[in-house]
């Protein structure tokens, strides 16, 4: 499904979330979601983010592949209080969850790098692709963005994993990633 440019749409920040938004929790360079609500702790950088970003008329949608569910390791339910969680702290407007478990067991069009979430919210809530921007800290975000027409902010954690595609910008952070968006969108 090829995204088309709506230039009467809305434009939207899509963020990941482990990494992003809270902070990964790393074992061997690897990053993994937290398991509980306990575990969900925000980055500090991300409010004062959030809400340049959202004054600026951008909408916030979260799109997050949570793989452990479809995989039988975490309960949707834990999922489902760390957003609950998440949206009662930051002005998320959505949050776009893919369950699949992948690593081969599933085939849908939703888990990233497939831009099946961010067609899927563009689509209910009348986003423009062409003027928004996927922020991710991993490769699959930014081939994602790409794939659904995006601009890209890879948010660099040092990870052992290469990228695939080069994203449009790198960032330290969330902060550094609404300051990028910000200054580009200002040359619009």
């Amino acid at each position: 499904m090829t995204p088309t440019p709506d230039n009467t749409g809305r434009r939207a920040i899509f963020l990941d979330r482990d990494g992003v938004i809270n902070r990964a929790l790393e074992r061997e360079s690897k990053p993994y979601p937290p398991t509980s609500v306990a575990e969900f702790e925000i980055l500090p950088e991300v409010p004062a983010a959030c809400a340049k970003l959202k004054k600026a008329g951008f909408l916030l949608v979260v799109a997050t592949n949570q793989p452990d569910v479809g995989r039988g390791t975490l309960a949707k339910e834990v999922v489902d209080a760390i957003h609950t969680y998440m949206t009662s702290q930051l002005p998320i407007d959505r949050v776009e969850v893919c369950f699949h478990p992948g690593k081969g067991m599933s085939d849908c069009d939703c888990r990233k790098p497939k831009p099946g979430m961010l067609l899927h919210a563009a689509k209910e809530l009348n986003i423009d692709l062409a003027g928004s921007w996927m922020v991710g800290d991993r490769w699959r975000d930014i081939d994602c963005g790409h794939a659904a027409g995006c601009k890209t902010v890879f948010v660099d954690r040092h990870y052992d994993e290469q990228l695939k595609q080069k994203p449009d910008f790198s960032a330290r952070n969330l902060g550094e990633a609404a300051d990028i968006i910000l200054s580009q969108s200002e040359d619009l």
